[in-house]
């Protein structure tokens, strides 16, 4: 360990495992070391022996949820848009010849009271009750603008002033925030094409056995490219010069020289500010969320104004159809911004869709953003992860990190039509 290198990663969540791969394929000489004996971090997969341990302590689970090692439950629960920016990370690298994945079954809303499918296909918007028939006439219109829709042709604009007129003015009718249409093409954009890439009922994938073999794979495009890795290395800490810039990391009495230091908001806790908080209840049922067309896979969102709050609530559901519970067992989140100290009464009105559930376990962790830039001290530090069900957000992040680390940008413009072949997707 008494050695320099380029970069020294410390701690092996999802954001941390992709910098290390992407840096160690550009040549750079990478030590990733965490403080945990197992990868994955804060955005680990647990067996049923570790989600007891971290929440009911000595306690040992009901023989009757089935073997420990079935499960593998995620601790930050996100899909994959089919389309995004993770498919295309991994895509770029070639790392999906270590996953597979499966379609998610259906993706839902909740409106009034009631739980209702997003449509699929032209069919599935002719028959939903989401809208009414003139509704569903100007959101035609309005997709079909979206699609259209080039800012580098003014033509396509049809006289509008885009940079002034907010989406719900265009549309007349929608669910999506104000936001200017640049924003909102891109998200609609970007949900159509994850829609069609597999055509199944959603446009969310996910990886069999879990998130947590996504850390673990780009772990593995390191090393295949040097990178060398140390789990189970106590009190990591960060080593600074006179001038305040990080030189090393000291663990065991050894200590590991560098030019910069990627790490999690754990690792440096004075380079890093709370800017909110995620409160989230993990289930283990034995049936899926009702109303969701017996979906195995499943998210449903909850408009913030449908249960008069500030933030959405999400659910997600997978299940032993994705190998992360027994035969007949769901494993099922309820996820949101936290805007009380009570997780358990904010997150009812998500919990109570849910029906019968076998177990349930309330928390809520901090959302800490970090304070420096990465240039003045060569300390990188990644932000917490939000609510949301999917890891465009998470993916912006590493995205914006590795141009700082690297001062270039990531080139992801890869031929997703070319490439669905070895990403091992299934419906």
């Amino acid at each position: 360990m008494d050695e320099e290198y380029d970069v020294v990663v410390l701690g092996t969540g999802l954001k941390e495992c992709i910098l290390s791969g992407l840096l160690s394929v550009d040549g750079l000489k990478v030590l990733h070391m965490d403080r945990n004996d197992y990868y994955g971090g804060e955005s680990s997969s647990l067996t049923l022996n570790q989600l007891w341990k971290r929440f009911r302590g000595d306690e040992n689970p009901p023989e009757s949820l089935g073997s420990s090692k079935e499960y593998n439950v995620d601790m930050i629960p996100k899909f994959m848009m089919a389309n995004g920016i993770l498919v295309r990370a991994l895509i770029h690298t070639n790392v999906t010849k270590y996953l597979n994945f499966k379609a998610v079954d259906g993706s839902f809303v909740y409106n009034k009271g009631k739980i209702y499918k997003v449509p699929a296909t032209d069919v599935e918007a002719l028959k939903s009750t989401l809208m009414g028939l003139f509704e569903k006439r100007r959101a035609r219109k309005f997709f079909i603008y979206v699609q259209d829709y080039d800012e580098n042709d003014p033509k396509s604009h049809e006289g509008l002033d885009l940079n002034q007129i907010p989406s719900k003015e265009l549309i007349g009718y929608t669910y999506f925030p104000l936001c200017s249409i640049e924003a909102c093409h891109k998200v609609i954009v970007l949900y159509a094409e994850s829609l069609a890439r597999f055509e199944s009922g959603s446009p969310y994938i996910y990886p069999m056995y879990g998130l947590g073999e996504l850390p673990q794979a780009f772990a593995r495009l390191s090393a295949v490219y040097g990178g060398t890795y140390m789990l189970n290395k106590p009190q990591c800490k960060v080593e600074f010069d006179d001038s305040g810039k990080a030189v090393g990391v000291t663990s065991d009495g050894e200590t590991a020289k560098c030019k910069k230091v990627v790490c999690d908001p754990s690792y440096i806790p004075d380079k890093v500010k709370k800017v909110g908080k995620v409160a989230r209840a993990i289930c283990i049922m034995s049936h899926p969320i009702p109303d969701t067309n017996d979906s195995h896979s499943a998210q449903v969102i909850l408009p913030q104004k449908q249960l008069n709050r500030k933030s959405d609530m999400y659910l997600f559901c997978c299940s032993y159809s994705h190998n992360v519970a027994p035969q007949g067992k769901f494993i099922s989140f309820v996820t949101t911004e936290a805007e009380t100290d009570d997780p358990e009464s904010e997150l009812k009105p998500g919990v109570s869709l849910l029906g019968p559930v076998d177990e349930i376990f309330y928390e809520t962790y901090d959302r800490l953003v970090p304070t420096n830039d990465g240039a003045g001290d060569n300390c990188f530090v990644s932000t917490s992860y939000d609510a949301t069900t999917h890891f465009e957000t998470t993916m912006k992040d590493v995205l914006a990190m590795y141009t700082k680390i690297t001062g270039k940008e990531l080139d992801l413009s890869v031929d997703l039509s070319a490439a669905s072949a070895s990403s091992g997707a299934e419906e």
